[in-house]
């Protein structure tokens, strides 16, 4: 036969315990629904509020109390402060300021939930007149990476390192390129005992002889940072062109001047040469020819030959005008002046 299941609350054994249990999670979620919450970071300094304020005639009579969970940080009675070992100097009361108690250089381990307990002399007993809580919540961000240029260990390889310090918990390097992780190498990790903090550091070497784009990425827990390295190889820049034919043009230019000038020159000096080997050659005469092309020969070296030269030259240059001279039918004396043998250019 059918029948439908039916589900329902057994009824209470203790109706006023459960009562009481519900009054006690309503207070809790309205305590943890109050706690005040401050965020810092490592080596920053915190200020917590106790949010009660008394006169100085009182503080003599009240008892002040901070504590973090279960330990004791500061305690003030009978006007006298003492502070426990693990926040001594670093950690003192202000009473001007809603009795707070102020933490200097604070550490990882000093997160947690604070609370400030005030007590008051009433019939010959301390009995306590506030409390209240405060959230300490102490972060510790790796900064960015940064990365070094180490040199070159050998050529074409060149060495970089990534590192980044002051965070916590610990990190862990690696470096990446293309989304391929690569082989590192002396990746360290080191912990400062009394700020807690990590400082890493790894090295990478590449062949500079290609392009590459790394990622030294830093992973702590669930958080990541992470910095890229960027690297181009030497490509040699082709030469400028219109410079080059700038360099071309004047070479050619000064060279053609220094051509013409030594042309010119030299025809100045030796026109009345050039002219028997002008006149020789158009005679036609076999032997008028070739005498034509040793006088020639002769008026080169002219050129060629320095003053300081023996006068061997001069005297084989002269006796060759002289036989010129005869074909021509034109007479020559040693009181004729001859043209001088070189130019200076």
């Amino acid at each position: 036969m059918d029948y439908t299941a039916k589900w329902r609350t057994p009824p209470l054994k203790h109706p006023y315990l459960k009562v009481s249990q519900l009054l006690v999670l309503a207070s809790l979620f309205y305590f943890c629904s109050g706690i005040i919450q401050v965020n810092k970071t490592v080596k920053e300094v915190a200020v917590l509020s106790c949010d009660y304020n008394i006169s100085t005639t009182e503080l003599m009579k009240v008892r002040i109390y901070w504590q973090k969970d279960d330990e004791v940080v500061l305690a003030v009675t009978s006007g006298q402060t003492k502070v426990w070992s693990k926040y001594e100097n670093r950690t003192f009361a202000d009473f001007t300021n809603n009795l707070s108690i102020v933490i200097m250089a604070l550490r990882l381990s000093d997160n947690g939930k604070y609370t400030c307990i005030v007590q008051k002399t009433e019939k010959r007993s301390y009995k306590v007149k506030h409390m209240t809580s405060v959230m300490l919540l102490v972060r510790a961000d790796f900064p960015v990476p940064s990365i070094t240029d180490l040199g070159n260990p050998s050529h074409d390889i060149k060495r970089i390192m990534c590192s980044t310090s002051g965070g916590f918990p610990k990190p862990h390097l690696s470096w990446w390129e293309n989304e391929e992780e690569l082989n590192a190498a002396n990746t360290t990790v080191s912990q400062d005992p009394d700020t807690e903090l990590y400082t890493i550091s790894s090295e990478l070497d590449f062949n500079i002889t290609s392009n590459h784009s790394f990622v030294c990425l830093v992973k702590y827990g669930d958080l990541t940072v992470s910095q890229i390295f960027n690297w181009q190889k030497f490509e040699p820049h082709p030469p400028n062109n219109q410079q080059q034919l700038w360099v071309i043009l004047i070479l050619v230019v000064s060279g053609v001047i220094a051509v013409i000038t030594a042309i010119t020159g030299g025809c100045l000096a030796h026109s009345k040469y050039y002219h028997a080997i002008i006149l020789t050659s158009i005679s036609g005469s076999p032997n008028s020819i070739g005498m034509c092309q040793h006088f020639s020969e002769v008026l080169v070296s002219s050129l060629l030959v320095s003053p300081s030269s023996t006068h061997s030259l001069d005297r084989h240059f002269k006796d060759t005008y002289y036989v010129f001279s005869s074909l021509l039918g034109t007479r020559v004396t040693n009181n004729d002046s001859m043209p001088p043998r070189h130019i200076l250019l």
